[in-house]
């Protein structure tokens, strides 16, 4: 099977070469990366918290190290096979934000608490912590735990301050388990548009989570680490001071769900830069007002919404999906000025499933690749 390092290592280094990519294909551009890692960084210093960004935005060993040379204190995975694909590749300080349950994962989290620094996971039921408790003792290992706290999606996490009290209790009786604190992520907030609606929806939350510290401090389990957060509501929760660690992940990328929302309440510009792009081409051009491009279904997310086109036609330029591997690019004339084989870049929709989507980032500087990095924990659901 070819792969991009087949198709494109010779192109490293050479003057312009990301015009000569096979595309579709999934561009970095480094400086911008780099540029938005250093000012999350910097805006969670200045607080005198700690960040530990999530990678199930990137999957990328190469991209957690570059955050964790940053200052970050570890990255964030969603799934136990997340953990070990970036494990294996050197970085420490994993915490698994999502319920493990299923038997073989239990074991898997075991065997990974064995040898993989600084690893936490998440907890939300005392049956699982039991189980948990189990497997460690019969790999010799111990792991840090957080309780996952429901924030009122109903999707994860204790759904009381009570429960939460008991589930503490259960973990203090686990030899192998260590509380470690709480974690609270409010996912449904995070692309509320207006910056006033979504802060007055935190302030909300925030008050409730206030209320589960307070129990779990009352029965002697205050929390040592309150963990959360994300790239819509980093600003209002630096503000509420309620967080010792952020979670933030796509503000390293930014998308277009995120490009839709006023992060900072100050309007202007966003705080970070679009640096992850889907570079394509135009393979038909018979229409006036239509072109089709060779990215479909299967190269960009369709869950936020359609990309944007960035550069390479007019900003006038609507896109639409027509199938897996096309999309038209639809504006007056736009015919008779593009060609088969012209270049066009994308900002896509929903960062997250659009990497998982890819092997490899076309990492470049300006129009020149300088390296190809694989997208190390691609396709692990499990």
């Amino acid at each position: 099977m070819t792969t991009d390092r087949d198709l494109h290592a010779h192109l490293i280094g050479q003057q312009g070469s990301r015009a000569d990519l096979n595309t579709p294909v999934l561009v970095l551009d480094a400086d911008a990366l780099d540029r938005n890692i250093a000012a999350m960084a910097a805006l969670v210093a200045a607080k005198g918290i700690t960040l530990r960004p999530h990678a199930k935005t990137h999957k990328s060993v190469d991209i957690a190290k570059r955050q964790i040379g940053a200052g970050a204190v570890g990255v964030c995975c969603a799934k136990i096979g997340e953990a070990e694909a970036l494990a294996a590749g050197g970085i420490i300080g994993i915490l698994v934000t999502s319920p493990v349950a299923a038997p073989r994962a239990i074991e898997r989290l075991a065997a990974l608490a064995a040898t993989a620094e600084g690893l936490i996971a998440v907890v939300d039921h005392p049956g699982v912590a039991e189980q948990l408790q189990s497997a460690l003792a019969a790999a010799n290992a111990n792991l840090d735990v957080i309780i996952d706290i429901d924030p009122g999606i109903a999707r994860t996490g204790v759904a009381s301050a009570e429960a939460a009290v008991t589930l503490a209790r259960v973990i203090a009786a686990s030899p192998n388990l260590a509380y470690h604190g709480v974690q609270f992520y409010c996912g449904s907030q995070q692309h509320i548009e207006s910056y006033v609606e979504r802060r007055a929806a935190i302030v909300e939350r925030t008050a409730y989570l206030q209320s589960v510290i307070a129990a779990l401090s009352d029965a002697g389990f205050a929390p040592e680490t309150i963990t959360g957060s994300g790239t819509g509501t980093h600003r209002i929760d630096l503000d509420l001071g309620i967080f010792t660690e952020l979670q933030a992940g796509s503000y390293v990328f930014m998308d277009k769900q995120y490009l839709d929302c006023d992060l900072t309440g100050e309007g202007g510009e966003p705080p970070f830069e679009v640096s992850l792009l889907v570079d394509a081409r135009v393979v038909s051009a018979n229409h006036d007002g239509l072109v089709t491009i060779d990215a479909g279904y299967k190269s960009l997310s369709t869950d936020g919404g359609v990309a944007v086109v960035q550069r390479g036609a007019p900003e006038t330029t609507f896109f639409a999906f027509m199938g897996d591997e096309h999309a038209a690019l639809i504006a007056p004339g736009i015919g008779t000025q593009l060609n088969p084989g012209d270049p066009v870049s994308l900002t896509v929709p929903h960062c997250d499933p659009t990497v998982n989507l890819y092997d490899s980032y076309h990492v470049v500087a300006g129009d020149t690749l300088v390296d190809i990095w694989p997208v190390s924990a691609r396709g692990r659901a499990r």
